[in-house]
């Protein structure tokens, strides 16, 4: 979607912590072609306001309560497509960044990058670009074409990553199958194929494996 010359960018914000909200919405105040049309304090309250969401933009925490960014981004991109997501993120690009992307993500930011970063971001995906930072990109190169020596959790699909990360989130599969609209054995079909492909055989080691790798908190 790309953005007229001199139209303002309006930014939507969802995020947990009140303080970085206020932080956000300081950065986008100081540029002259943008604004913050509004702000939740999780994925959820996000998804009841997208039907009618005039935003250019959505800035957005990946671990959140009630909705983490994660599930909140898959749903997004099947009910508005054509929105573009930037991640905000404490964690590193190689624990999120790959996969947030194939998931549709128009960007990966660390919440430690300079204000100017986050205004280039904004402008380059509200012009319909994906904003790609270097070391991101340098990893995309080195995955295209190749599963060698990835980290376990990366030799899933997408859905089964979406499951996996569900359960290292301490979601009971009963649960998971309600919100994904699935049946409990399809479920358990996912919960099989991950523990087979990561070598291991219980819920426990799935959220040991996740909690080591910085996947959750």
């Amino acid at each position: 979607m790309s953005s007229p010359k001199n139209k303002t960018i309006r930014v939507f914000i969802t995020d947990d912590h009140e303080v970085v909200r206020h932080g956000l919405k300081h950065i986008i105040s100081q540029a002259s072609d943008m604004e913050v049309i509004g702000e939740a304090e999780n994925g959820a309250r996000l998804l009841d306001q997208l039907n009618d969401l005039q935003a250019d933009v959505v800035l957005m925490d990946i671990e959140m309560p009630e909705k983490n960014g994660l599930e909140t981004l898959i749903q997004m991109k099947t009910l508005r497509p054509e929105l573009p997501v930037i991640i905000l993120s404490i964690f590193q690009e190689d624990q999120y960044g790959l996969r947030l992307i194939n998931y549709g993500a128009a960007g990966y930011l660390s919440k430690t990058c300079p204000p100017e970063q986050l205004i280039d971001a904004i402008k380059k995906v509200a012009g319909g670009g994906k904003y790609i930072t270097p070391t991101l990109s340098e990893k995309l190169v080195m995955n295209f074409g190749t599963h060698s020596g990835k980290p376990l959790h990366e030799t899933l699909s997408n859905r089964e990553y979406q499951i996996f990360f569900m359960i290292a989130s301490g979601q009971k599969l009963k649960d998971i199958a309600s919100e994904l609209s699935i049946s409990i054995n399809t479920v358990n079909a996912h919960r099989t194929n991950i523990l087979k492909k990561m070598n291991m055989s219980s819920n426990s080691e799935l959220i040991r494996y996740a909690l080591q790798n910085h996947l959750v908190k």
